[in-house]
């Protein structure tokens, strides 16, 4: 009977124990999930200005995640900053991880916890990509070289030339509904705009727009080169983000669908840096 009791005192000190951690591992989930956007933040305002170089003929630096951590590498601490930013990466892939598992504010769904492990194995590969960088002096390829060599070792398989048109029509779907959520504002659900100001709020709303707007037109441009590539059977037709961006400097209206594109694109790492802010988490 004594064990019993005792027994029962273990369990339930066992549980205050998990209760008490509970608030706590949140608070760190969440701080991850803060870093992470910031962290993503930086990396799109760079890209963004790298791109509005092109855009006016002054620009050498590729317009994409590569271009932007040598941008960073050239700035005093630069090799600091980059660790920081493996951090950053690192915690957003946690934070991803975290929703994948335990569903996202209150949202168990299956295929939201499938976008959620969908979105940590990606930011998983960024934080090893900039880790890469960080500790080997910058000596990987670029984005675009990268798009090429992915096709062309998908295009070598049984069924290649199906799986990359496939592969990139997800993308121009996954480009499309970014741009669409933008016009249709969704993504002020998961911001707790009732802690912002009228007008802070105003500012966050443009930058969400106009910054999701622009990123959803470059992940279905680059998906329609890869479909291009897949229909040509040709790799060298599938572009990453910088060429992708290029392409926009050379339509009827020139340079300033590039301009146009780049300036939302800086938005959106500032819209990053607010979801850090004021995203729930």
């Amino acid at each position: 009977m004594a064990s019993s009791h005792v027994h029962r005192r273990d369990s339930r000190a066992r549980a205050g124990s998990s209760s008490f951690r509970r608030p706590g591992e949140k608070s760190a989930l969440r701080a991850a999930g803060r870093a992470g956007f910031a962290a993503r933040g930086v990396v799109y305002v760079l890209i963004g200005f790298l791109a509005l170089e092109i855009a006016f003929g002054s620009g050498g630096a590729e317009a994409d995640r590569q271009g932007a951590l040598h941008q960073v590498a050239a700035q005093p601490f630069g090799l600091a900053m980059l660790w920081i930013l493996v951090v950053g990466f690192a915690c957003m892939t946690l934070w991803r991880a975290s929703l994948a598992v335990m569903g996202e504010a209150g949202r168990k769904k299956t295929g939201s916890r499938v976008l959620s492990a969908g979105r940590a194995v990606f930011y998983a590969s960024v934080c090893w990509g900039t880790a890469t960088y960080a500790a080997g002096s910058g000596s990987q390829s670029g984005g675009d070289a990268k798009s090429q060599d992915w096709t062309a070792s998908a295009l070598k398989l049984p069924g290649g030339q199906v799986l990359v048109a496939i592969a990139g029509v997800v993308l121009i779907g996954v480009g499309t509904g970014i741009a669409v959520n933008a016009v249709r504002r969704t993504f002020l659900k998961k911001l707790d705009t009732a802690a912002m100001s009228a007008r802070t709020r105003k500012v966050v709303t443009t930058l969400g727009l106009g910054g999701n707007a622009a990123r959803g037109s470059v992940f279905t441009g680059a998906g329609v080169f890869i479909v291009i590539a897949a229909i040509d059977f040709d790799p060298h037709q599938a572009k990453g983000m910088d060429a992708t961006l290029r392409s926009f400097a050379h339509t009827p209206v020139g340079p300033w669908l590039l301009v146009l594109v780049a300036v939302g694109l800086v938005w959106f790492g500032a819209f990053s840096f607010a979801s850090a802010r004021w995203r729930k988490l």
